[in-house]
């Protein structure tokens, strides 16, 4: 059953009737990162819930369930404004906050769940709860990076940045020069300032006909950047990675922040993938040069690795304004991150791998996707604090070791702290098709499951929004 719901009040009347029929209750928003199969349970459309306003003068967003970043960002320019948004404006505002939230300017202002004023919420009592740090801190809290599968959120307010303009791009190196570029990528990042942020990603792109020429059948590496402060001194920070050599591309400028979007061009069609990540102390340029190893060109499987640089304003305890939240592992240097398109095998092509899902389930091809990832996280075991709850890609509930993922996303005390609170709120277990479902231990619970409408690759280049 699929309510489309237009009003918290519809939220409130389908969230009801779901607890009088003993359905459980999963909620999508914009379709990035969609959960598994609601099977035999009732869900929530808040797409036309797509309400965004911005209060100049407080500086503050307030936004529908259903709204999408590229929505606030143009709502917020003009004032010379911006949130802390990630890298494809398509994304969802609502389920990317309640993760945590690694934008583009996340150095600098740290996780958009740090700036979270307050949120609208219907919880498995089917009451629409206006929840702050003073009304329930508690809940407030655990929402901020723990707030899967607590309720439905129908608005939130958060506060914006003044940030009007950015230093940003791509420098693209070519498979010859990706050893020298990994290992100067990481000692660059322990000499640059917070107010810089950067990620790396690996790409062997496929031959295929619609990819421009300068990328079809190529292994490449793209080095992002995202720096506030002036162009010029934003010429000196990225000297030591030209210094590697001679780039396969560039378009390093300045631009307004409206066109943060372009520094990382994730794809706006839909592609279905299976993800994995670690979030990680340190790293050095022998595990970094094996990952890259495993998952290249020889690499069974497609597998597009991705190392966001952490650290700066999220790595406060309590974020930048000490209204600490849920968000697990701050220490957190790197994020590596792994995700592999899911494709069925195309007549033919019978060389093609065949990575599809079966009623759910993971087969043969599903299985060669996750063992490829479990073998490169393990080259960076010796740094592994946990996993971020946003970059889980894929049915991760139904693995065996569910509920160690489940576990890895925060530290000891703050998963039984969450798993208290979902008990308290949600005794029954209404909203299990989110993460925080695993600490429950009663239904089909998967950790994190994003699948698009149409269940196919269509644009297959992977969308790597924090």
């Amino acid at each position: 059953m699929i309510v489309g719901a237009e009003y918290a009040g519809d939220v409130v009347a389908a969230v009801r009737f779901a607890r009088g029929q003993g359905l459980p209750v999963a909620v999508q928003a914009t379709g990035h990162g969609l959960s598994a199969a609601t099977d035999g349970g009732l869900l929530i459309s808040t797409r036309r819930m797509a309400g965004v306003r911005v209060d100049a003068a407080a500086g503050t967003a307030r936004v529908e369930a259903g709204a999408v970043w590229g929505q606030v960002i143009e709502a917020a320019a003009p004032y010379g404004l911006a949130p802390l948004n990630g890298s494809s404006p398509g994304v969802g505002v609502i389920s990317y906050t309640l993760g945590g939230g690694v934008g583009v300017l996340a150095r600098t202002y740290g996780f958009a769940a740090d700036h979270v004023r307050s949120v609208d919420l219907v919880t498995a009592d089917a009451r629409l709860r206006h929840v702050t740090a003073e009304t329930d801190p508690g809940l407030f809290r655990a929402l901020l990076g723990g707030g899967h599968g607590l309720g439905v959120v129908t608005a939130m307010e958060f506060g914006l940045v003044p940030v009007a303009r950015l230093y940003g791009g791509q420098l693209v190196f070519g498979g010859e020069r990706i050893d020298a570029a990994l290992a100067a990528y990481l000692d660059w990042t322990a000499t640059v300032p917070d107010e810089l942020a950067s990620s790396l990603a690996l790409i062997a792109y496929p031959d295929l006909p619609q990819l421009p020429e300068p990328l079809r059948g190529r292994y490449l590496a793209h080095l992002r950047i995202a720096y506030t402060g002036s162009a010029a001194e934003g010429e000196r920070l990225v000297a030591p990675l030209r210094a590697v050599g001679p780039r396969v591309s560039e378009d390093l400028r300045e631009m307004p922040y409206a066109e943060s979007h372009t520094i990382h061009r994730d794809p706006s069609d839909p592609h279905a993938y299976d993800g994995d990540n670690a979030l990680l102390s340190g790293l050095d340029a022998a595990a970094l040069q094996r990952v890259a190893a495993l998952t290249g060109p020889a690499a069974p499987v497609m597998c597009v690795v991705q190392l966001n640089h952490l650290g700066g304003a999220m790595a406060q305890p309590g974020g930048p304004d000490e209204a600490a939240g849920s968000v697990g592992h701050r220490d957190a240097r790197f994020a590596l991150r792994l995700l592999s398109p899911l494709t069925e095998r195309q007549e033919g092509s019978p060389g093609a791998p065949d990575t599809r899902c079966s009623e759910g389930r993971p087969d043969a091809g599903l299985a060669t996707v996750r063992a490829l990832h479990a073998e490169a996280l393990a080259a960076v075991a010796p740094w592994r604090l946990g996993r971020s709850v946003n970059f889980l890609l894929g049915g991760h509930g139904e693995r065996p070791d569910a509920a160690e993922v489940a576990r890895s996303v925060h530290d000891a005390d703050a998963h039984r702290r969450l798993a208290g609170l979902k008990a308290r709120h949600d005794p029954q277990n209404v909203f299990r098709f989110h993460p925080a479902g695993a600490a429950t231990g009663s239904g089909r619970t998967p950790v994190a499951a994003p699948l698009p409408a149409d269940g196919r690759l269509s644009g297959w280049r992977p969308s790597l929004s924090g």
